[in-house]
């Protein structure tokens, strides 16, 4: 997937700071769906914290992928603390956010900020986000545990660090945030 960016337009008026999130309580392998008003991460994740620190605590760290976001910080202000943001290539999926806090770590699927307002609220559905959930234990299921035991890190892994590519291959060294 290509971003474009415009930097030029602009709407006159500063951006909301609520986020825009949906914590859901089913059980599954997501905690929650964010839609970003924009790919400015210093931006979007102070209100994002803000907005689950009630039900999951005080975040203390932050994972991405460099996939969809133009530029990754390594450090974010969130309620007057440093808060460091991590990247990683091959362990985090391009379209999931992960936060960390004291009560453990909550994965969250990041509907792109250019979605339409329905298609985003149909997303943002806690039934909706069952349903994603369902489908794909439903897909794991139907590959087979054999298949399913090595494309999900078994025992037939090569080399736990591969080659990069894409665009964690681009940054200059120090530039990312991901931890060996």
């Amino acid at each position: 997937m290509t971003v474009t960016i415009d930097r030029t337009a602009s709407t006159g008026r500063a951006p909301s700071s609520r986020a825009r999130v949906s914590l859901t309580a089913a059980p599954g392998s997501l905690d929650g769906v964010w839609w970003p008003r924009s790919r400015a991460l210093t931006r979007e994740l102070p209100p994002l914290a803000d907005a689950v620190s009630g039900a999951w605590g005080c975040i203390t760290g932050i994972t991405v992928s460099p996939a969809h976001w133009p530029v990754i910080p390594r450090w974010v202000s969130l309620a007057g603390r440093t808060v460091r943001v991590d990247w990683s290539a091959e362990g985090q999926d391009p379209h999931r956010l992960t936060l960390v806090s004291a009560s453990g770590r909550r994965d969250m699927l990041v509907i792109p900020p250019e979605t339409g307002a329905a298609a985003a609220a149909q997303l943002m559905d806690p039934a909706a986000a069952v349903r994603y959930r369902e489908r794909a234990a439903d897909a794991a299921d139907a590959r087979g545990g054999e298949e399913a035991w090595e494309t999900d890190g078994g025992a037939g892994r090569a080399s736990s660090r591969p080659g990069r590519k894409g665009p964690a291959a681009a940054r200059p060294p120090g530039a990312g945030g991901e931890r060996s």
